[in-house]
């Protein structure tokens, strides 16, 4: 029990003793302050959203890009896949006494329009946090946890159902969507506290199109299940016009999205390329390789689409190669140095080890500390969500038309997204730009994307909400928890071989020991342990 008590009340501790401003700490003497600032506060729960490197390596990596297929997983050499589900467990539980001392401290100031934006924008953030674990692992203690610095009754949560963290969290988000006021006169204390907010840097606009793109989002993550109030949702946000992130505006790029990105956040995404290189078992698979390319040349000839060229490069002989997504017993093994920090070096670039025989992650996105965001959604996203409400019926009227044009939005911003994002990327070490080193043929334009995912070639309502999922899937290149959860809502984004058969991950063994009987209830409640026991929203 001692222990417990420690794990829950010492990462307060430490953040009430801790002042950061970026991602560094400005203050290193753990004597010098008894309480923190409302923006150290929050600056602390925006850092959190920082993947690990553990959860990038035996989550993402050993697991997530297996099971979506986005990725090609050559040997499954690391097993121990529970370092992932702790250090998820950690980043969550850890932050949330941060979160609950900030909820208490809005609620006891004096009301203002500025305690009202800060409020909202911590919502946002504490429901972001909290979809995304719990379309990981289902139900989990939310509405009791975080407590345990103020009571001790609070040390052992219970578990919410994931029906009701969903419900909870969207009506969190629909409440700060309309108390945010982007057009009041700043002043303090939200001056101080909006220098503390590496997302959006105070932009409160900003933070309420993400609010409303989060709703559209786990609204429809859940249709199949709460088909009527996913419903409702949608068509709140589409009739009444709320703000979203935008990609396109029809014939201009706004090109928007809610991304942390590592230099004007103040820190180094160091553990991105240590998950990759000490990894080393991710290559381009058969999957998405017949998304980006109508043929298998070897000499790339067969590539329509740009993007091709950002997520993948050529193998060691500077062959296009992919692994085939269903090896068998004659298939070669992978090896080589791809993601080596020897490549910095512009002369070494090219030196990928001799067995490199299949085309591995660009070294750029997998390599670049500074300037390759986390992405937590694209406006390309919020347009084929919005595209399958609109050809589905789900909160609108069904509408071929509109859905069409989001759908063209959609490509044109992912494609244009990630076309403007890797002209910014450069190597740490040496300085050298993408375009350096990275030649995409001139006519590879959108236009060849449309040429083969255009609507006009789906003649089936079904063969366009195809289209759909394939090029929302290919968006979230870089987000491989969303499309797990797109991959298992709807069953039908690109896979080869047999039908999706794992739905979360196992609870982390701490969580077992330390909180056991609400744990073991929840377990029980949801049929199992397994990743082959479903979520509440999977059908």
């Amino acid at each position: 029990m001692k222990r417990y008590i420690s794990l829950i009340i010492l990462p307060l501790l430490f953040t009430l003793v801790s002042c950061t401003k970026d991602f560094e700490e400005i203050n290193n003497n753990p004597q010098g302050f008894t309480t923190a600032s409302d923006g150290s506060l929050f600056n602390g729960i925006i850092e959190s959203l920082v993947l690990t490197g553990n959860e990038q390596f035996y989550i993402n990596n050993e697991i997530l890009y297996k099971q979506t297929q986005l990725a090609a997983l050559t040997k499954e050499a690391w097993g121990n896949y529970t370092i992932g589900t702790e250090a998820l467990w950690e980043n969550y539980y850890k932050i949330l006494p941060s979160v609950r001392e900030l909820e208490k401290r809005f609620d006891e100031a004096e009301p203002s329009a500025s305690v009202t934006n800060m409020k909202a924008m911590l919502d946002i953030v504490f429901a972001y946090k909290t979809f995304k674990m719990t379309d990981i692992f289902g139900d989990m203690p939310v509405s009791k946890a975080g407590y345990g610095f103020q009571s001790l009754e609070d040390l052992h949560p219970a578990y919410d159902t994931q029906r009701e963290i969903y419900l909870s969290m969207l009506d969190k988000l629909r409440v700060a969507d309309s108390l945010i006021n982007d057009t009041t006169l700043q002043v303090e204390p939200f001056l101080s506290f909006k220098s503390f907010d590496k997302l959006f840097k105070g932009d409160l606009s900003m933070w309420r199109k993400f609010a409303n793109s989060l709703r559209l989002r786990y609204a429809m993550r859940m249709v199949n299940r709460e088909p009527e109030i996913a419903g409702n949702i949608i068509k709140e946000i589409l009739d009444n016009n709320r703000p979203l992130l935008m990609g396109y505006d029809f014939t201009s790029p706004v090109l928007e999205s809610a991304c942390l990105w590592p230099a004007a956040a103040g820190f180094k995404n160091e553990s991105l390329n240590w998950s990759f290189r000490e990894h080393n078992n991710l290559r381009m698979g058969t999957n998405l390789w017949h998304r980006l390319s109508a043929n298998d040349n070897a000499d790339g000839s067969g590539i329509f689409d740009p993007r091709a060229y950002i997520f993948f490069e050529p193998d060691g002989n500077n062959l296009w190669s992919p692994y085939p997504q269903l090896p068998d017993i004659t298939t070669p093994s992978s090896g080589g140095v791809p993601y080596g920090e020897h490549r910095d070096d512009a002369g070494n670039f090219n030196i990928k080890g001799e067995n490199c025989i299949y085309s591995p992650f660009n070294y750029f996105i997998i390599r670049d500390q500074d300037y390759m965001p986390i992405i937590l959604m694209t406006g390309a996203e919020v347009h084929f969500i919005k595209a399958e409400a609109y050809l589905r019926g789900i909160g609108v009227a069904r509408d071929w038309d509109m859905a069409d044009i989001e759908y063209l939005n959609g490509i044109l911003s992912s494609v244009g997204w990630w076309t403007k994002l890797a002209k910014t990327l450069k190597l740490p070490l040496s300085g050298v730009k993408f375009d350096d080193m990275v030649a995409i043929p001139q006519n590879l334009t959108v236009t060849k994307v449309l040429q083969h995912y255009g609507s006009f070639n789906a003649t089936t309502d079904e063969g366009f909400l195809d289209f759909i999922y394939t090029q929302c899937w290919i968006d979230m290149f870089r987000q491989p928890w969303d499309a797990y959860a797109l991959a298992r809502r709807t069953a039908m984004t690109p896979r080869e071989g047999d039908a999706l058969n794992h739905f979360r991950m196992p609870y982390p063994p701490t969580e077992k020991q330390y909180n056991a009987e609400n744990c073991n209830e929840a377990i029980s409640r949801q049929g199992g342990d397994s990743p082959e026991s479903k979520i509440w929203w999977v059908k």
